[in-house]
């Protein structure tokens, strides 16, 4: 496995928690298929397992909202009825 160059954080998809990956270590491999940066690792090149690897999933989204396609088509909003009249 490949030494990082530089210090990383890396958000893990298994407890939703940043991780800190210091500069000369090896990071597990799960973390370190999340860091696709070539200036991070030493030699300047990512690690085959980084490039094979899934994309990562984005931070900044609810894994509970779904994806534009899948969401149910607009429905027609209800409309209001006329305020009551009353007599005065």
């Amino acid at each position: 496995m490949a030494r990082l160059a530089s210090t990383v954080y890396v958000l893990d998809p298994e407890t939703h928690q940043w991780v800190i990956c210091d500069a000369g270590t090896e990071p597990e491999p799960h973390l370190a298929a999340l860091i696709r940066t070539a200036s991070a690792w030493e030699g300047g090149e990512v690690p085959a397992a980084a490039v094979d690897a899934p994309p990562a999933p984005d931070p900044n989204t609810d894994p509970d909202t779904p994806e534009q396609g899948d969401a149910e088509p607009d429905k027609k909003p209800r409309a209001r009825r006329p305020a009551a009249k009353t007599d005065q």
